[in-house]
């Protein structure tokens, strides 16, 4: 009876695996969003993204694995090898110097191997290139605005939709918003960041996003759109009871969209005043010619 449980388990195993694997296809194909039954991180919506997904799977994995591996050996040996009933003399010994360095400075060439490749996708998020577009994202007690100055585009609110206003238009509940971000793809985006009340955070996990919105001060943040499509992000800072309420959508289309889009929403400029009307000055009588008088070589001009 326990051997056909156990069958039946390891059956089950198997095949809840064999399903993950099949679903791999679907979770690639989909951006921006959560998805079910996903084990990794989400797929990547740029190339810094995508680096960054790299560095933790082929860097910070294995070398996790590894160390979580090797503590689980040595603590499976010590409690084998010296527990009381195999050991039943305690051993005396307190210090091992050969041990100490060996332990001191394998951590430390850890990191440095870590280091090498983490500083310079560091430096790459921190140096922001040429923008082709640049909008600022204020982050509110609960909301977020958003405002493109180049485009004219002002200050404008983006709130969540309702949930039968999401199952209405296809998209997921406490992602979707009324009013996103909207930008053409294949552009450099930079995003000035700033909070107008408390801590808030621009978080966007397809795009590798993610920066505090400090009131009183502008944080940016870049990315480079790749495909287009819905991306979905939000707020990850605890920052009060209607947390959960601000989402982060960003649509990213071809650029006569966009073109269309700004059109649509920009303000107009204002008109030109009129230029003052030009005045004819009076005519001003000619003066009086008189006789200079000569100035002797030697006396007061």
């Amino acid at each position: 009876m326990a051997m056909g449980r156990l069958k039946t388990r390891a059956g089950f195993a198997v095949a809840s695996l064999f399903a993950s694997a099949m679903a791999l296809p679907a979770w690639a194909a989909t951006l921006g969003m959560p998805t079910d039954g996903g084990i990794g991180l989400q797929p990547a919506g740029d190339q810094m993204r995508r680096e960054a997904a790299q560095f933790h799977d082929l860097i910070l994995l294995p070398i996790i694995v590894i160390i979580s591996l090797f503590v689980l050996a040595l603590l499976t040996w010590i409690v084998i090898r010296y527990n009381k009933k195999a050991n039943p003399v305690p051993q005396k010994f307190t210090h091992n110097t050969k041990l100490e360095i060996v332990w001191t400075l394998a951590p430390v060439i850890i990191l440095v191997f870590i280091a090498a490749f983490s500083f310079p996708l560091l430096f790459k998020y921190h140096d922001t290139p040429k923008a082709d577009l640049t909008l600022k994202a204020t982050g509110n007690q609960w909301y977020w605005s958003y405002e493109y100055p180049d485009q004219h585009i002002a200050e404008y609110v983006s709130n969540p939709l309702s949930e039968a206003d999401s199952a209405k238009a296809g998209l997921p509940y406490k992602l979707a918003v009324n009013n996103p971000i909207v930008v053409p793809v294949g552009k450099t985006v930079k995003v000035l960041v700033a909070g107008a009340d408390v801590l808030h955070a621009f978080f966007i996990p397809a795009f590798g996003v993610q920066v505090t919105a400090v009131p009183g001060r502008i944080n940016q943040v870049w990315f480079q759109t790749e495909k287009t499509g819905r991306y979905y992000g939000e707020c990850n800072e605890l920052c009060g009871v209607d947390h959960s309420f601000m989402p982060i959508e960003v649509d990213v289309v071809d650029q006569p969209t966009f073109d269309a889009w700004v059109a649509k929403h920009a303000t107009p400029a204002p008109a030109a005043a009129p230029a003052a009307p030009t005045t004819t000055a009076a005519a001003v009588p000619a003066a009086t010619t008189a006789t200079a008088t000569p100035v002797k070589a030697g006396a007061p001009a």
